[in-house]
């Protein structure tokens, strides 16, 4: 066993002790009978919108061979709640909290991240242009590179917090957008958010979502995250927080050699509550056996 070893990550000016946090969605103050939120890197509360939002119609959850699908629709008790409620539910934890934040509108992006930025019990906010915008032609947000753009910049104006762009993995060229909100001024990527999916029971011939579509996620879509983040890494200088199919350590690690600098993990937790830090022990343990002392020797060590 390495005596010292460092897992220390930065994203922006934003330290994490270790790579390690759940990812939006995933993840809420209810786990912390399984999982000891100290050890995370961060924290990561589900996304959070201006005003309450009841949701997509159910059934909201489905299983796929080797996934999931889901189409919750950010269901939010909104900014208010989270601000007085959610928020200092985690005041006992050492761990920085990142607020996701998803918007229906670039004006209201502006907005909520100057207010949840003023919030000292924030770190970093985490901007979900992986959702519809509404004032647009109801396309996500992170599939314009001009809007991207644009929208990482007004709210670079208004906050000093680092923002993470999560991206969505729907378009023809991830690197095009990973660039853009690189531009507008973001300091870290997330790659990425769920892959557009659908599914039918062949019985009634009816969707098993009830939004018909909804979001696939889960061991299967691990090669297709892992090539994401090997291409935008090799066009952007931002570091990358990998999400999408990871099951366990190796599959962590699989991300950082191919480019990211810290993970997120959501599906695992339905199928294990203590995934996060059970993959945090397998990155640790991994670095032992392969007598690694400092976690960024792994980041972006591919050989090709």
């Amino acid at each position: 066993m390495i005596a010292q070893k460092n897992l220390e990550v930065k994203i922006g000016k934003l330290k994490l002790k270790n790579p390690v946090m759940p990812a939006s969605g995933a993840f809420g103050v209810e786990m912390e009978g399984a999982v000891d939120f100290n050890r995370l890197g961060a924290i990561v509360p589900k996304s959070i919108t201006k005003n309450p939002q009841p949701g997509n119609a159910k059934p909201r959850v489905c299983e796929t061979t080797a996934g999931m699908i889901n189409s919750i629709g950010i269901q939010s008790k909104g900014i208010d709640y989270y601000l007085n409620e959610t928020l200092p539910s985690f005041d006992k934890y050492d761990s920085p909290i990142i607020a996701s934040v998803s918007a229906e509108s670039i004006e209201e992006f502006v907005e909520m991240s100057s207010i949840i930025g003023a919030n000292d019990r924030v770190s970093g906010l985490e901007l979900n242009i992986s959702c519809p915008n509404l004032k647009g032609d109801g396309k996500a947000f992170g599939m314009d590179a001009a809007i991207t753009e644009k929208l990482i910049s007004e709210v670079r104006q208004v906050t000093t917090k680092p923002l993470i762009a999560k991206l969505t993995p729907n378009v023809t060229s991830i690197q095009e957008i990973a660039l853009a909100a690189e531009r507008g001024g973001a300091d870290g990527l997330n790659v990425a958010n769920t892959l557009l999916a659908m599914a039918i029971d062949v019985e009634t011939r009816k969707p098993l979502i009830g939004n018909v579509m909804g979001g696939f996620s889960g061991p299967a879509v691990k090669p297709v995250i892992v090539r994401m983040i090997y291409q935008v890494a090799q066009v952007s200088s931002l570091p990358i927080i990998g999400c999408g199919g990871i099951m366990n350590g190796r599959d962590a690690i699989e991300m950082m050699i191919a480019g990211a600098s810290a993970v997120q993990i959501g599906t695992a937790s339905f199928i294990n509550p203590t995934a996060l830090t059970d993959i945090l022990t397998e990155i640790d343990e991994y670095m032992d056996n392969h007598n690694i002392s400092d976690i960024q020797e792994l980041i972006g060590s591919v050989e090709v």
